[in-house]
């Protein structure tokens, strides 16, 4: 259940508007291969984009409650509540009989039981709305932990909405127009939660709800991680961590289509892969399992600090470990390379990073995956729960007053890192990035949750978790999600289970430090259910291609770019910067972070051109 657009105006007729929903929908066709819906009232509008997930045959959205002839409330989301069959059961307890079998009908029915509250009944990951007809409101809500997108723009007489910015910039009242601020957000990765990007779009917060009325608009937080005191000694955490985590694998399998696993031979994805064999196999079934490798990569590939081995090995291990349905999915660096991909990937996303081959190949990853899945379990967000990302445990980094991911873009005394390398400088000392993102980390540390006394190394560590749950995940889901749901295949992230994640964040920095390497509780937790050589294995990134006619590619895309006199982005670009690296081809060879600032100005030159952007700076 994919994609959800609307529109909600107290002082027109939207009867008149089917056409602009429809054409707001449309643009979320991608999300929903299954089917479209389209309901329109007096003052509200509701389109849908459906990938049918469960109650394949009858589960169709927009969902109306209609005792008589007008409906009273109408209900549109995307994702999945996964508990959604025992919601059935305690609503229907209570007097509410049901019509179709999916999680659409029980989200209706347990906001007329509970009203907007009802979204603390929720588990897994959703977004959408309910249209409450007899007192003229919307409410728009999003899962606790922001794996389901929405985005809003307040108008002066209601709000348009949509789960991707695409279908809020299809509305005529809409201009694709971004500020310095917004600049700012992109050429930083802050992952500010409000952040929308264009000038008056907004992100609805993970954990929040918004209420929209006449008389203005009030958001609300219904879920956040809270400090409370960890008491359980070491056996009881690790235990209990195990517990949570195949709990949480169980219900993510849940669904009346096929589910498969991103393997990638890390600790995390086979954790899930290995639990979820765990819960298939009583059943007689095996888990099917999916790793990506790149054509001509075990030739190539040469070790260095970040990825010291290929995923491949790893991945076999657990294979063979589990008995998995696998796949091996084969890349051509070529086809990461083609232009039309590139702009699917510009198109799934709605803004530019510089990401380059991870997003193309994690896009046909996704794409292979379609056809024997429509639903992927991931391994995301155990770094975020348990620090498993190199930057938190250098001191550089972790120390360094700023998201430690973008500290880890710059050298030391350097003002504008990566991705800015190409960009003006007279641009990048006006807009200031980095000083945008140490604001933003400021606010988002302010935040975080402290038990009363907290000092030191405890509470720095716990700071830099809450900013990769609450920013860099945001990040993370903007990445895998929308390009997942780019080929119709919905993702699951069973880390991103709310119990765990608030077990997670209170555990002392003294246990998130076991062993003395990341992630050591989850190694120690999952050492019966792995091969030795996986739980022993160093964190490594998703894999990039050390293909030298990718970067090629990539370069001689540039030299297009510098010899059309039409390119958008002509005016913000270092046109030195960029001609040292057309006369340095070596320069992006070696991964994916030196190709970083050539994949930026590439991505934004075709953003503000397909999207017709206005730059207001």
């Amino acid at each position: 259940m994919s994609g959800v657009t609307g529109w909600v105006d107290f002082t027109r007729d939207l009867t008149r508007e089917h056409a602009t929903v429809l054409a707001m929908t449309a643009t979320l066709a991608h999300r929903g291969p299954s089917g479209e819906g389209v309901w329109v009232g007096g003052h509200a509008a509701l389109g849908h984009r459906r990938l049918a997930v469960y109650d394949t045959p009858e589960g169709g959205q927009p969902v109306a409650y209609r005792p008589g002839t007008d409906p009273v409330a109408v209900a549109v989301h995307s994702g999945s509540i996964l508990n959604h069959r025992e919601l059935r059961r305690e609503l229907t307890a209570r007097g509410h009989s049901f019509r179709a079998g999916g999680d659409t009908e029980v989200l209706l029915r347990a906001y007329l039981e509970w009203g907007a509250s009802c979204v603390d009944h929720f588990e897994g990951t959703f977004a959408g709305g309910v249209w409450d007809a007899r007192s003229e409101e919307l409410w728009l809500f999003r899962d606790r932990l922001g794996v389901e997108p929405l985005f809003y723009h307040p108008t002066p007489t209601g709000v348009i909405f949509g789960s991707e910015l695409k279908a809020i910039l299809a509305h005529p009242l809409v201009d694709a127009a971004i500020d310095a601020e917004g600049l700012c957000e992109v050429l930083t990765y802050s992952g500010t939660p409000e952040q929308g990007f264009f000038h008056g779009i907004h992100r609805l917060r993970a954990g929040h709800r918004l209420r929209v009325r006449a008389d203005g608009l009030t958001r609300e937080c219904y879920w956040a991680v809270s400090a409370q005191e960890h008491v359980d000694d070491f056996d009881t955490t690790v235990a209990t961590i195990r517990g949570l985590l195949e709990e949480s694998v169980a219900r993510n399998l849940d669904a009346d289509v096929p589910v498969g696993v991103l393997l990638s031979g890390g600790l995390d994805s086979s954790a899930v892969a290995a639990l979820a064999d765990r819960a298939l196999r009583p059943a007689g079934q095996r888990v099917r399992t999916f790793t990506v490798d790149f054509r001509g990569h075990e030739a190539q590939f040469q070790p260095n600090a970040t990825r010291g081995t290929r995923d491949a090995p790893y991945a076999s291990d657990v294979v063979a470990h589990v008995d998995a349905d696998h796949t091996f999915v084969m890349l051509d660096p070529a086809e990461m390379a083609d232009p039309v991909v590139r702009a699917a990937v510009l198109r799934a996303k709605d803004f530019p990073t510089p990401l380059g081959d991870m997003n193309t190949s994690l896009y046909l990853l996704a794409r292979a995956v379609r056809e024997g899945a429509s639903i992927a379990l991931t391994g995301e967000a155990a770094d975020s729960l348990f620090h498993g990302v190199g930057w938190n445990r250098t001191p550089r980094e972790a120390n360094s007053g700023t998201f430690p991911w973008v500290a880890r873009g710059t050298t030391p005394g350097e003002r504008h890192g990566f991705p800015c390398g190409l960009l003006d400088p007279g641009l990048l000392d006006e807009l200031d990035p980095f000083a945008y993102a140490e604001r933003q980390f400021r606010t988002a540390i302010a935040e975080a949750p402290h038990l009363p006394g907290s000092t030191g190394e405890d509470r720095h560590m716990r700071e830099l978790c809450y900013v990769h749950l609450t920013n860099f995940m945001e990040n993370q889901n903007a990445h895998t999600e929308r390009l997942f749901k780019a080929v119709g295949l919905q993702v699951r992230m069973p880390f991103c289970d709310h119990r765990l994640v608030q077990y997670a964040y209170n555990l002392p920095w003294e246990l998130q430090n076991y062993d003395g390497r990341e992630k050591g509780l989850l190694r120690t937790a999952m050492r019966d259910a792995l091969p030795t050589s996986v739980i022993e294995r160093r964190k490594t990134p998703y894999p990039v291609t050390q293909d030298a006619g990718y970067a090629r590619a990539i370069r001689d895309e540039l030299a297009a770019l510098l010899d059309d006199p039409a390119a958008p982005v002509a005016s913000l670009l270092n046109p030195a910067a960029a001609k040292a690296v057309l006369d340095n081809p070596d320069s992006l060879q070696g991964g994916w972070v030196r190709r970083g600032d050539v994949e930026m100005v590439l991505q934004m030159n075709a953003w503000l051109r397909n999207y017709h952007v206005r730059l207001l700076i």
